[in-house]
């Protein structure tokens, strides 16, 4: 009995660890990172863009129209639309039909959103999955990401903070 007592105690701490870890690796501020390059297509109807000559800082968003997590966010991106926030976005793996079908219906908040057809610009950037969004400076550089639905705590504790790094040169 006291020996599966000491065995729940210790996966507890594990568990507790390994949770405490998590948020750590979630919530570290990002070393810069350089942007890759992106092979993306245009999407028709919609604004497209260049990473290589876009002055920071900015967002890039990368989402999809089959993606729940990217609908429940959508709000959100709409707000940082409205401060005047620029956002790029990435379309993974989807089609220009539903990718159009979903701003049409939601709002565009991008400046420019393109197609990642194949996801290979998404893997070049080491994204995760739908959503993710990146916080790049004025220098180009990644400076922070985020996987995962955008919050009011993510703006106010990783996105805000990135884009006040991202706005100063070195």
């Amino acid at each position: 009995m006291m020996q599966a007592v000491r065995l729940l105690a210790l996966l507890g701490i594990l568990a507790l660890g390994t949770v405490l870890g998590l948020r750590w690796y979630q919530d570290r501020p990002a070393a810069p990172e350089p942007l890759p390059t992106l092979t993306l297509a245009v999407l028709d109807g919609r604004a497209s863009f260049d990473p290589e000559e876009i002055e920071g800082p900015y967002l890039i968003n990368v989402w999809a129209s089959w993606c729940p997590y990217c609908q429940i966010e959508h709000p959100v991106l709409m707000a940082l639309q409205a401060e005047g926030i620029a956002i790029y976005g990435i379309a993974f793996r989807d089609t220009a039909a539903a990718a159009n079908a979903s701003l049409d219906s939601l709002g565009d908040p991008f400046v420019g959103v393109m197609l990642d057809v194949d996801g290979r610009s998404a893997q070049a950037l080491g994204i995760a999955g739908t959503p993710e969004t990146l916080v790049v400076g004025i220098d180009g550089r990644i400076l922070a990401r985020w996987s995962g639905p955008l919050t009011a705590h993510v703006l106010r504790n990783r996105i805000y903070p990135a884009l006040e790094r991202g706005a100063l040169r070195d």
